[in-house]
C-alpha cells in the first residue's frame, strides 16, 4: 500500500504532503486542483511508468518527488526522487540488495475511460534490482482498447463472450465481481444470454439482464454501467493474467491489489 506522497515544487501546489490510510483513501475537491495529477504521481511511485505524460515541475525550481509504500515483507521502501534538468527525466535509485520492492498489482482507473494494468508477475525482468526501468512496459489500454482489445488482450467484447461461452472460471470470476460493483442489491449487474446484434456482424456480445428481464448488450448500456462493466472487466482480466503470470514464473500469485 502507498504509505505517504510528497510534492515539491511540482503539480498545483509548491509544497503538498499526503500521508494515507492503509486500506482506503478518497480524495475530493472543486475541478482543477490536482486530483487526476495525484493519482498519476501515485502510479508513478508504485510502477515508475507514467500512464499518461510525465510530470513537468515548475520552471527554474528545484523539484522533488518524495514517497513510501510498504513491500512485499512488510516493511517500508522510501524514497526521494529529484527533477534532473539535464536529462529531463525523475530520477530513480536502484540497490543491489532492494528485490522487487513494488507491492502488488497496481491498476489505475483514468478518468477519459483508460487504464493502466502493473503486474509484477510480468513487468520485471529476471535478476531486476528493485525498479522497472529495464522491465517490460505496464500496460495500457485506452478507453476504446479495454473494449475491443490490442496486443495485449482481446477486450471486454471478445473476452466476455468466450469466458461465457466456455462456463470458465474466469467468468464466475467476472459475475462475482459485477455483483460487487453493483449500484445496490436491487440494481444487481447480471450477465444475460450471449446475442448477435446484426445479421452481417458475426460477433456475439455479452449482455446485462435488466431489471425488467430483459437482455440488453453491453455496448448499449449506460456511461455509468459501462464504465463499471470495464471496471469489472480490468480486474478480472488483470487478476487472471497475474495468476498465469507468476504461475510461468514459479511464484506465488501476490496477496495484494492497488487501485487507483
Amino acid at each position: 500500500m502507498l504509505e505517504s506522497l510528497h510534492l515539491k515544487n511540482v503539480g498545483p501546489a509548491p509544497e503538498m504532503t499526503l500521508d494515507l490510510a492503509p486500506r482506503l483513501n478518497l480524495i475530493t475537491g472543486d475541478n482543477g486542483l490536482g486530483k487526476s495529477f495525484l493519482l498519476d504521481v501515485a502510479w508513478w511511485a508504485l510502477t515508475r511508468t507514467w500512464a499518461r505524460g510525465m510530470a513537468i515541475p515548475r520552471p527554474g525550481a528545484e523539484a522533488e518527488i518524495a514517497f513510501a509504500f510498504t513491500t512485499k515483507s512488510g516493511s517500508t521502501h522510501a524514497y526521494a526522487s529529484r527533477y534532473q534538468v539535464a536529462r529531463q527525466r525523475w530520477a530513480v535509485k536502484v540497490r543491489p540488495n532492494l528485490n522487487k520492492p513494488i507491492p502488488g498489482l497496481v491498476l489505475y482507473a483514468q478518468v477519459d475511460g483508460g487504464f493502466s494494468v502493473w503486474d509484477p508477475a510480468r513487468n520485471y525482468s529476471p535478476g531486476m534490482r528493485g525498479v522497472p526501468d529495464d522491465g517490460a512496459e505496464a500496460f495500457f489500454f485506452t478507453a476504446d482498447e479495454v473494449w475491443r482489445g490490442n496486443t495485449s488482450c482481446k477486450g471486454l467484447i471478445d473476452d466476455w463472450a468466450l469466458w461465457q461461452a466456455g462456463n470458465s472460471h474466469s467468468f464466475k470470476v467476472l459475475t462475482s465481481v459485477l455483483g460487487a460493483l453493483s449500484p445496490s442489491p436491487e440494481e444487481r449487474l447480471v450477465p444475460g444470454e450471449l446475442r448477435k446484434l446484426t445479421v452481417n456482424d458475426p460477433q456475439r456480445y455479452p449482455t446485462l439482464r435488466m431489471p425488467y428481464g430483459e437482455d440488453v448488450a453491453v455496448v448499449h448500456a449506460s456511461a455509468g454501467m459501462r464504465r463499471i462493466l470495464a471496471l469489472a472487466y480490468l480486474l478480472t482480466w488483470a487478476w487472471q493474467e497475474h495468476v498465469e503470470n507468476a504461475k510461468l514464473r514459479g511464484q506465488k500469485p501476490t496477496r495484494e491489489i492497488v487501485f487507483l
